[in-house]
């Protein structure tokens, strides 16, 4: 995956501001009842998935700034009970708004640092933005309020469709390969296996927990193998 230039990079933090003015306004619909129902997430409350979010924000802004200044941030950290009394609309705006203040405002030669997911595995800095932009999309669906896969933006998808693909071939996937027939595109990831054919928001859907293998259509129905948890770490060389 190549860095992406300054007018790419400039273009996707404009983009997560209109995702997140997306998932504002749809959590703005809600009451706060409708903030404590369930998400589609199991055990997740709306209010749950909009404070994942923001902490994922903040997570977010403390990498791009240890790229920046080579220490660790000093930005106030929300504690647990500041989070039991916080507005959750609020709370993942104002996180959204301070990383995108700070992307903005990130030296060209910051983005090329190398920095550490929680998960453990490193990545340039810039590869943030594309992981804000997943996590935004994925858990706007999470929210059940409307927005389902369909949804997704098509850039977006095809990068990610890419991305999971590319990682589940070098995990040896046991699925023979891939048809996004939206796009007329394919992947093959195994010599053996079922073969899926789909549009690819949701093939991305399945792949990543949100839609049933039944959107699927598949050569060896009940076949399919279970899809493990995503996000999976990106194995492509960082150029």
């Amino acid at each position: 995956m190549t860095p992406p230039s300054a007018a790419e990079r400039d273009a996707l933090i404009d983009e997560l501001a209109r995702s997140g003015r997306r998932i504002g306004a749809a959590a703005d619909a809600l009451t706060a009842d409708g903030l404590r129902e369930p998400s589609a997430l199991p055990g997740w409350t709306r209010a749950d998935v909009l404070t994942h979010l923001a902490r994922a924000a903040d997570a977010y802004r403390r990498l791009i700034t240890l790229a920046r200044t080579g220490a660790e941030p000093q930005h106030p950290q929300i504690g647990a009970e500041d989070a039991d009394d916080a507005d959750p609309v609020a709370d993942f705006r104002g996180s959204l708004a301070a990383f995108l203040v700070d992307a903005r405002r990130m030296p060209a030669p910051a983005w090329d640092a190398t920095v550490t997911a929680l998960a453990g595995w490193p990545h340039p800095a810039w590869f943030t933005l594309y992981r804000c932009r997943r996590e935004l999309e994925t858990h706007h669906t999470d929210l059940a309020t409307g927005h389902t896969t369909a949804d997704w933006p098509a850039d977006y998808v095809a990068w990610a469709l890419d991305d999971t693909l590319a990682a589940l071939a070098a995990r040896d996937f046991p699925l023979h390969a891939v048809h996004a027939v939206d796009l007329d595109r394919r992947w093959t990831l195994a010599a053996t296996g079922p073969a899926v054919a789909a549009p690819a928001h949701l093939l991305l859907g399945w792949l990543s927990g949100r839609s049933p293998a039944a959107v699927l259509t598949t050569d060896r129905p009940g076949e399919l193998p279970a899809p493990p948890t995503w996000p999976l770490p990106p194995v492509r060389s960082w150029t």
